[in-house]
């Protein structure tokens, strides 16, 4: 890992080394195939964020399964903005169908709240939710997620498909702002 990096006007730190990541992402794979395992299931990534995510967990999930993908913004550089935006919509059909939505970091809930509602809406028999990230002081809303990779601080974070201002994505380790 780099000692410091810079992405546009902010610093990050070292926060979550790959090999930590990966790590949780192997047990995570093995906690959806005990739970889960047996079941058609529908994996939706949330993109752009959960794209490292997803290819990491997927490829490691043993079973046949669907795979989607769809876009949802909530954030404005730092903040949520509690509005949630539909950037590029699922284009398959929910209807009795077991979906695994993906996501790289729940912080407020807001997003995966407003989702487990519209898929279970929508007809998805049922909606679990893996995170390979949760910031467990910042959530505001009732959701629970199903999987969770790692319970980490509530600071803003870069790296493994979470950005800044659509910067920082491709690093494989996690950064934390400089404070």
């Amino acid at each position: 890992m780099k000692e410091k990096i810079q992405i546009h006007d902010l610093t990050f730190v070292p926060y979550l080394p790959a090999e930590q990541i990966d790590k949780a992402i192997k047990r995570l794979s093995k906690e959806i195939e005990e739970k889960l395992g047996g079941r058609e299931l529908l994996f939706v990534c949330i993109m752009n964020g959960a794209f490292m995510f997803a290819a990491e967990l997927l490829r490691e999930v043993d079973g046949d399964y669907e795979v989607a993908f769809a876009r949802y913004s909530s954030y404005e550089g730092t903040s949520s903005t509690f509005a949630l935006k539909e950037v590029m919509p699922l284009t398959v059909p929910l209807e009795g169908k077991t979906v695994v939505i993906v996501e790289d970091l729940i912080d407020t809930g807001y997003t995966m709240k407003c989702l487990k509602d519209k898929y279970l809406s929508e007809g998805a028999e049922e909606v679990y939710i893996a995170t390979m990230l949760l910031k467990e002081s910042a959530l505001c809303n009732d959701i629970e997620a199903d999987f969770v990779g790692l319970k980490i601080d509530n600071k803003f974070i870069v790296g493994h498909g979470l950005d800044y201002n659509e910067r920082g994505r491709l690093l494989k380790d996690i950064y934390i702002l400089e404070e």
